[in-house]
């Protein structure tokens, strides 16, 4: 059976790189703190489509939506305007309808902020929860199995 992660996310991590725009800084060019939540946001999309499972198939083909039930931030050192970070996802928990990840915001190998986030699967109807998708289950399943592998590996 083949992987549903790709290559480039065969250590369970799914990387995404951004630049601190204008935008996204306050008066004295730091980042703004509800911007992490931007940039994490973007990352989990762009990891699901890296697994070749979007949102939008997710909404379309099964009527369902993950959705934030938590989110927890601990901000470490501030970025500033320019400067490229890289949001690092991994999944720690999969459940039938919860997930939940960590996400690392690094510049260069200095760790910025962590969350931690629960996502729920959501049937968009009704906002009940339902358990997720069996693609999204097991491609997030063989996202953590990999990330616990590669790290007893380098352990």
């Amino acid at each position: 059976m083949t992987s549903p992660l790709p290559p480039e996310m065969a250590d369970g991590l799914h990387r995404y790189d951004v630049r601190v725009y204008y935008e996204d800084t306050d008066a004295g060019g730091i980042v703004y703190h509800a911007n992490y939540l931007r940039f994490a946001e973007r990352a989990r999309t762009e990891s699901l489509r890296a697994m070749g499972l979007p949102h939008n198939i997710m909404m379309l083909q099964y009527g369902m939506i993950f959705v934030v039930r938590r989110v927890e931030v601990d901000y470490q050192r501030p970025a500033r305007l320019d400067e490229w970070l890289t949001v690092v996802t991994a999944a720690v928990e999969v459940g039938a309808a919860s997930l939940i990840l960590r996400q690392s915001i690094l510049r260069d190998s200095e760790t910025i902020a962590v969350l931690g986030l629960t996502l729920v699967s959501i049937r968009a109807e009704t906002g009940r929860a339902e358990r997720m998708p069996a693609p999204w289950r097991l491609a997030l399943t063989a996202m953590k199995t990999a990330a616990g592998s590669s790290q007893g590996s380098a352990g």
